[in-house]
């Protein structure tokens, strides 16, 4: 077993881990193989499962719009969420985020998790807590579910209810904390920062309350997709990224970029995440609207391996290209995406110049990958944009 030197691993991180071992064996073992796998420029993808868009809140930044109402499309059945469960499981991933919609409002949601096989996976469920007192985060955990990222987005009740479009939410949302910390579920808090928001004083507050509470902060960067669909002063900057990698030096908040498991992937898009869509359909990250390919039509790994054959997503990018890079946005997202009907084919948005070879993959070589400069970089295994 090649095991990720524990000194790599922050005390949090080795004590979870401990904890995996003795629950769940097998994803433990399969955790075990990231490191090599990573090197081997393999795919360690968490799949973020949109298994339904049913949902009971209209929140502002949704991103699932689009996706939304395709009633003639073939859905996921339990059966082929018994499928996607082999087929992950035998390319040794390991997590799986259940999401939507909102999951807890689904109605056969434990049905989903027993069909993903809690043995075989680390179940997260994405929810806005709405429903999650202390009887159901009891039953989530004696099911199987292993953590709860919970959406929360101020500390101030009035600005999350109108941002979640929802009177009340805000303490729902402080209930459903405490009902996960005293169920023994993991929980981390899940929000979003805009250029506006990212060096507020109510930021800081709100990391504070996080760390309180003894639970980590998860920050989702504002994306111009869905209902954000070109909001581009909400993007952050190179320097507010920057400023986040120094907030986390100080409180337990990260976000896609920071390394885990001891492995610094940078952009983690297919490389260490994908979404599956309610109609099959696998996106590089929920926020990148173009399918690149189908589970219903052929097997997640060759969809896996085409995406890591696309030059964005089989280097190592130190950034996040549809969080802060216009000219990624501008030609890819903007240029190709915007105005079709989503999701949009992998090849109309990325031509054979953006391809490279399996050979050239390099998932964990720092400082390789798509720069955000104007200027030719001799030092990029690929090129500027």
């Amino acid at each position: 077993m090649n095991d990720i030197p524990q000194a790599e691993l922050k005390p949090a991180e080795t004590a979870k881990r401990e904890q995996l071992r003795r629950e769940k064996p097998h994803v433990y073992e399969k955790i075990q193989q990231f490191s090599d796998k990573a090197k081997r420029g393999e795919s360690i993808a968490i799949i973020q499962f949109q298994y339904n868009y049913r949902c009971n809140f209209k929140c502002e930044h949704c991103s699932i719009k689009g996706f939304q109402g395709k009633k003639n499309a073939h859905s996921f059945t339990i059966a082929d969420v018994k499928e996607l469960s082999r087929q992950a499981d035998e390319m040794g991933l390991a997590n799986i985020v259940i999401t939507g919609g909102e999951p807890l409002v689904f109605p056969d949601f434990d049905e989903l998790v027993a069909a993903i096989d809690p043995q075989k996976f680390y179940i997260t469920s994405d929810s806005n807590g709405w429903l999650l007192d202390d009887k159901k985060a009891k039953h989530l955990k004696a099911i199987g579910v292993d953590k709860i990222q919970l959406s929360l987005d101020s500390l101030d009740a009035k600005e999350h209810d109108d941002f979640r479009h929802a009177p009340g939410s805000f303490d729902r949302c402080m209930r459903a904390i405490d009902a996960c910390l005293n169920a023994g579920l993991n929980i981390i808090l899940s929000t979003v920062v805009t250029k506006q928001r990212i060096r507020t004083q109510e930021f800081i507050d709100y990391l504070e309350f996080a760390k309180s509470k003894g639970v980590g902060t998860f920050v989702t960067y504002a994306k111009p997709v869905g209902a954000w669909e070109g909001n581009y002063d909400a993007l952050v900057d190179k320097d507010d990224m920057a400023y986040m990698r120094d907030l986390e030096k100080k409180y337990a908040v990260f976000t896609h970029l920071t390394p885990s498991y001891g492995l610094d992937l940078g952009c983690i898009a297919v490389k260490r995440m994908i979404s599956i869509t309610q109609y099959g359909d696998v996106l590089p990250c929920p926020y990148m609207h173009l399918s690149i390919g189908n589970i219903f039509k052929e097997p997640l790994k060759d969809i896996i391996a085409r995406g890591m054959n696309i030059k964005f997503f089989g280097k190592h990018i130190n950034t996040c290209l549809i969080a802060e890079n216009r000219r990624f946005i501008d030609k890819y997202i903007a240029g190709r995406i915007y105005g079709k009907s989503l999701p949009v084919p992998w090849d109309e948005v990325f031509h054979d110049e953006d391809l490279i070879d399996p050979s050239l993959r390099q998932m964990l070589v720092k400082g390789a990958g798509v720069c955000s400069c104007a200027d030719t970089c001799a030092s990029c295994g690929i090129d500027c944009l």
